[in-house]
């Protein structure tokens, strides 16, 4: 990292904030590295207590809960980047951040193993029944029986989402014996002696337990419906720890009712409370053999320090160096300090011309590149510089002029 050099903008005076309780991990990065200014928020914020709270923040790092609204992006004059401490991103207003040239970094791996070891716990306590058991043995009654109890070994898992969660589940259910079947829109290598099927009725007409790990999309809202169901094989058992659009939750509950399928665990819900201790109703409350857990898949503190870490080290690495590798908005630069030289970061509309005019700008006020970097994708330009420390300010400031500007920072 180049924290040997000096930075354009004081550490002290750039300001952090950290909503939802995010891993302390984070906050201990961030102050290592001689950030003091770092303000941490229990909860989520609305979209007024947002507007006011990023009024003079730099970096803001946030889980699943808050929503980063455009309305939100357009008042965050000062914002250089968003840290979402989760797997997804849908929750932040990619568009418009990318717009405003704001970075916005994610976890995608960080809670991978959480969410897996926990999809085959449920699927242990379903097929055995053990929820009903449980209940009867607070209740005071002995039930030791054996019907309608399984092993999971020798019976078929169908995952619907093949990526890093999908995959690392179907390694688990192998090594316990079970037979694996999977279906992604995305043509995807099998691990194992997994076998990829073509169609979502070809997996779950023949799958036992069916767990699910996809994003939430247009494609993907409801896509186990009531018609989905009727393809499910008799007695199957569905889990849901991916997104809580994704599952019409009262076709499901009356699948259960009905003794189509013989259990479910849901994590995620269409609906979801802000904070803990609010009042949460879903269809599937009472229902024999189902599993409802509080959006905690990637809940572990193995999961949530590793996330801190993930996250806060790519926000750090823009701050410091302009890196944006794992960006989903500015185009993916990584990259070393570039010693005796200034850099200068210069994000833009990617329109044609515009690294032409930065260097013919340049290059008219006799301002000396050492090292140029440029990356574009569909919508913004970003151009790293490094150049004559003698000349930086006056390059700045020309720079800032360049037709098609979304935003130009001194780094150091």
């Amino acid at each position: 990292m180049a924290s040997s050099n000096i930075t354009s903008y004081p550490k002290s005076k750039i300001k952090i904030l950290f909503l939802e309780n995010i891993s302390d991990a984070a906050i201990k990065l961030f102050r290592d590295a001689g950030y003091t200014e770092i303000k941490k928020i229990a909860g989520a914020l609305s979209e007024a207590e947002l507007i006011e709270a990023l009024k003079d923040v730099h970096m803001v790092g946030i889980r699943s809960k808050t929503q980063i609204t455009a309305k939100v992006l357009e008042h965050a004059k000062k914002l250089q980047a968003i840290g979402c401490f989760c797997i997804g991103t849908n929750q932040v207003n990619l568009s418009a951040a990318t717009k405003k040239g704001i970075v916005v970094f994610n976890a995608p791996y960080s809670n991978t193993r959480s969410v897996a070891e926990l999809v085959i716990g449920a699927s242990i306590i379903l097929i055995r029944k053990i929820l009903d058991k449980n209940k009867s043995a607070h209740e005071g009654i002995w039930k030791k029986d054996a019907k309608g109890s399984f092993e999971l070994r020798g019976k078929t898992l169908g995952i619907i989402g093949y990526g890093n969660i999908g995959s690392q589940v179907s390694i688990l259910a192998e090594a316990l014996g079970m037979k694996v079947l999977f279906y992604d829109v995305i043509t995807k290598l099998p691990l194992g002696n997994a076998e990829n099927r073509k169609s979502l009725k070809d997996v779950v007409s023949n799958s036992d337990i069916i767990t699910l790990h996809v994003p939430e999309t247009n494609q993907t809202k409801n896509m186990i419906n009531k018609t989905v169901i009727k393809q499910f094989k008799k007695n199957a058992i569905l889990l849901n720890y991916a997104r809580g659009e994704v599952v019409d939750l009262d076709a499901l509950a009356k699948a259960l009712q009905d003794g189509n399928l013989s259990g479910a665990a849901i994590d995620v819900y269409p609906w979801e409370p802000e904070k803990n201790g609010d009042k949460f109703t879903t269809p599937l409350q009472n229902l024999s053999n189902v599993l409802l857990t509080p959006h905690i898949g990637g809940s572990t503190e193995e999961a949530q320090y590793n996330i801190g870490e993930d996250v806060s080290a790519k926000m750090l690495q823009y701050l410091e160096m302009g890196a944006t590798t794992g960006s989903h908005t500015i185009p993916e630069i990584n990259l070393m300090p570039q010693e005796g030289t200034h850099r200068i970061l210069h994000i833009h509309n990617n329109v044609p011309g515009v690294l032409s005019e930065i260097n013919s700008t340049l290059s008219a006020n006799k301002i000396n590149i050492l090292a140029q970097y440029l990356k574009t994708n569909d919508e913004i330009g970003y151009v790293v510089l490094d150049i004559d420390k003698k000349l930086s300010n006056n390059a700045l400031d020309l720079l800032k002029q360049v037709k098609g500007t979304v935003k130009v920072r001194l780094l150091y």
